[in-house]
Protein backbone atom coordinates (compact mmCIF):
# COMPACT_ATOMS: atom_id res chain seq x y z
CA UNK A 1 0.00 0.00 0.00
CA UNK A 2 1.77 3.21 -1.35
CA UNK A 3 1.72 6.66 1.09
CA UNK A 4 -0.65 8.06 -2.11
CA UNK A 5 -3.83 5.80 -1.90
CA UNK A 6 -5.67 7.32 1.04
CA UNK A 7 -5.41 11.13 1.46
CA UNK A 8 -3.90 12.82 4.63
CA UNK A 9 -6.75 13.84 7.75
CA UNK A 10 -6.17 17.87 6.92
CA UNK A 11 -7.23 17.02 3.50
CA UNK A 12 -9.84 14.93 4.01
CA UNK A 13 -11.42 17.06 6.29
CA UNK A 14 -10.83 20.62 4.48
CA UNK A 15 -9.59 19.70 1.05
CA UNK A 16 -7.80 22.89 -0.31
CA UNK A 17 -10.21 25.76 1.93
CA UNK A 18 -8.47 27.63 4.65
CA UNK A 19 -9.18 26.50 8.23
CA UNK A 20 -8.17 24.01 10.96
CA UNK A 21 -9.44 21.13 13.24
CA UNK A 22 -8.42 19.27 16.32
CA UNK A 23 -9.38 15.93 17.50
CA UNK A 24 -9.69 14.40 21.00
CA UNK A 25 -9.66 11.26 21.30
CA UNK A 26 -10.71 8.42 23.93
CA UNK A 27 -12.55 10.77 25.82
CA UNK A 28 -14.25 8.64 28.61
CA UNK A 29 -18.09 10.00 27.64
CA UNK A 30 -20.63 8.10 25.96
CA UNK A 31 -20.98 9.54 22.33
CA UNK A 32 -24.81 9.53 22.89
CA UNK A 33 -24.09 12.21 25.47
CA UNK A 34 -21.29 14.07 23.90
CA UNK A 35 -23.30 14.58 20.37
CA UNK A 36 -25.99 16.44 22.36
CA UNK A 37 -23.56 19.57 22.67
CA UNK A 38 -21.84 18.65 19.49
CA UNK A 39 -25.03 19.29 17.70
CA UNK A 40 -25.87 22.39 20.01
CA UNK A 41 -22.97 24.27 18.75
CA UNK A 42 -22.08 22.91 14.64
CA UNK A 43 -22.50 26.23 12.68
CA UNK A 44 -22.52 28.56 15.32
CA UNK A 45 -19.09 30.94 14.95
CA UNK A 46 -16.44 30.13 17.33
CA UNK A 47 -17.28 32.67 20.09
CA UNK A 48 -21.07 31.90 20.43
CA UNK A 49 -19.99 27.72 20.48
CA UNK A 50 -17.07 28.31 23.20
CA UNK A 51 -19.82 30.89 25.34
CA UNK A 52 -22.42 27.89 24.90
CA UNK A 53 -20.26 24.82 26.10
CA UNK A 54 -18.84 27.27 29.07
CA UNK A 55 -22.33 27.81 30.71
CA UNK A 56 -24.03 24.46 29.44
CA UNK A 57 -24.67 22.04 31.88
CA UNK A 58 -24.36 18.97 30.37
CA UNK A 59 -20.70 17.48 31.77
CA UNK A 60 -19.84 16.51 28.05
CA UNK A 61 -19.86 20.33 27.23
CA UNK A 62 -16.27 20.82 28.81
CA UNK A 63 -14.14 18.29 26.20
CA UNK A 64 -16.20 19.52 23.50
CA UNK A 65 -15.12 23.28 24.78
CA UNK A 66 -11.78 22.72 24.72
CA UNK A 67 -11.82 20.61 21.14
CA UNK A 68 -13.39 24.26 19.98
CA UNK A 69 -10.98 26.32 21.69
CA UNK A 70 -7.59 23.89 20.13
CA UNK A 71 -9.00 24.48 16.93
CA UNK A 72 -9.44 27.72 17.25
CA UNK A 73 -5.53 28.07 18.48
CA UNK A 74 -5.06 25.60 15.20
CA UNK A 75 -6.00 28.08 13.11
CA UNK A 76 -4.98 31.11 14.84
CA UNK A 77 -1.57 29.37 14.37
CA UNK A 78 -0.88 27.57 11.65
CA UNK A 79 -3.17 29.61 9.21
CA UNK A 80 -3.00 32.89 10.18
CA UNK A 81 -6.95 33.45 11.00
CA UNK A 82 -8.24 35.42 13.26
CA UNK A 83 -10.84 33.61 16.23
CA UNK A 84 -13.50 36.56 15.23
CA UNK A 85 -13.96 35.11 11.59
CA UNK A 86 -14.03 31.77 12.57
CA UNK A 87 -17.21 29.28 12.50
CA UNK A 88 -18.03 25.78 13.27
CA UNK A 89 -18.08 23.91 9.93
CA UNK A 90 -17.81 20.30 10.95
CA UNK A 91 -18.40 18.14 14.38
CA UNK A 92 -18.73 14.97 14.67
CA UNK A 93 -18.37 12.37 16.82
CA UNK A 94 -17.44 9.05 16.38
CA UNK A 95 -17.35 5.64 18.94
CA UNK A 96 -14.17 5.04 20.41
CA UNK A 97 -13.19 1.90 22.41
CA UNK A 98 -15.83 0.28 24.98
CA UNK A 99 -14.53 -1.44 27.75
CA UNK A 100 -16.60 -4.11 29.21
CA UNK A 101 -17.09 -4.54 33.47
CA UNK A 102 -18.88 -7.14 34.66
CA UNK A 103 -21.41 -6.77 37.69
CA UNK A 104 -22.35 -9.46 40.40
CA UNK A 105 -26.28 -10.12 39.73
CA UNK A 106 -28.60 -12.55 41.51
CA UNK A 107 -28.08 -16.51 41.91
CA UNK A 108 -24.30 -16.25 41.12
CA UNK A 109 -25.21 -14.30 37.31
CA UNK A 110 -23.02 -11.12 36.28
CA UNK A 111 -24.40 -8.16 33.93
CA UNK A 112 -22.48 -6.13 32.13
CA UNK A 113 -21.26 -2.48 32.05
CA UNK A 114 -20.02 -0.70 29.01
CA UNK A 115 -18.19 1.85 29.56
CA UNK A 116 -18.38 3.82 26.72
CA UNK A 117 -15.27 6.43 25.05
CA UNK A 118 -15.93 8.86 22.20
CA UNK A 119 -13.80 10.54 19.71
CA UNK A 120 -14.67 14.47 18.94
CA UNK A 121 -14.12 16.10 16.24
CA UNK A 122 -14.71 19.77 15.29
CA UNK A 123 -13.54 21.96 12.00
CA UNK A 124 -13.61 25.64 12.37
CA UNK A 125 -13.69 27.61 9.07
CA UNK A 126 -13.53 31.42 8.11
CA UNK A 127 -16.95 32.25 7.35
CA UNK A 128 -17.16 33.40 3.61
CA UNK A 129 -19.75 36.70 2.25
CA UNK A 130 -21.56 33.78 0.93
CA UNK A 131 -22.63 31.92 3.64
CA UNK A 132 -22.73 35.13 5.41
CA UNK A 133 -24.99 35.83 3.36
CA UNK A 134 -26.86 32.61 3.10
CA UNK A 135 -27.10 32.40 6.79
CA UNK A 136 -28.82 36.22 7.19
CA UNK A 137 -31.77 35.11 4.43
CA UNK A 138 -32.06 31.77 6.74
CA UNK A 139 -32.34 34.34 9.51
CA UNK A 140 -34.56 36.90 8.47
CA UNK A 141 -36.94 33.88 6.80
CA UNK A 142 -37.33 32.47 10.38
CA UNK A 143 -38.88 35.72 11.73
Amino acid sequence: MSKDSRPSRRQALLGDRPGSYAIARQVRMSPTKVRRVVDMVRGMDVEDALNTCQFAPQAASEPVYKVIASAASNAEQTGNLKRADLYVSQAYVDQGVTIRRIRPRARGGWGRILKRSSHITVVVEPRTEAATRGQATTRSKEK
